[in-house]
């Protein structure tokens, strides 16, 4: 059954961007040997899901593993869920730690890396003034390098 909407007065759809079909499962009447699309899968596994002892082999792939870990799950104890859920909070703080600290290095690493670039550009400056005679004093000023840092350069 597909739902659309529509005027209810005139039956005219006026907004075709949204359907609704609806599958009554019930219905679903094919076997393991005739599941041929992904929909029928679906449709199997949904079905009889509760059957089920072991995953079967036509269900695998990362589609369907999802819906298994969510039945691992439904099928825990409460106290079991409590470990569970206790367990992934855990696992998901650490990876918010270790991915705060990675992007903490990374940002302190860029301000490493501007120093470093700026102190550079001063070398050069005070290499092109010193080239051009100017007194030592002048490029401490202008470069706020150190003058053991200018002398070096000559």
């Amino acid at each position: 059954m597909v739902i659309c909407l529509a005027n209810s007065h005139t039956g005219k759809i006026f907004y075709d961007k949204l359907s609704l079909i609806f599958i009554e499962i019930f219905n679903f009447v094919k076997g393991p040997e005739q599941l041929e699309t992904d929909i029928d899968r679906w449709l199997y596994a949904l079905k009889h899901l509760t059957e089920f002892k072991a995953r079967p082999a036509y269900l695998s792939g990362p589609e369907f593993d999802q819906l298994f870990n969510l039945a691992k799950y439904a099928n825990l104890t409460k106290k079991e869920k409590a470990m569970y859920d206790a367990s992934l909070k855990y696992k998901w703080d650490n990876k918010n730690v270790r991915d705060y600290e990675v992007s903490k290095g990374r940002e302190e690493g860029r301000e490493q890396g501007r120093e470093e670039g700026l102190h550079k550009k001063a070398l050069e400056i005070a290499k092109e003034m010193l080239a051009e005679g100017e007194l030592l004093e002048r490029i401490v000023k202008y470069t706020k390098l150190s003058i053991e840092e200018i002398r070096a350069l000559d």
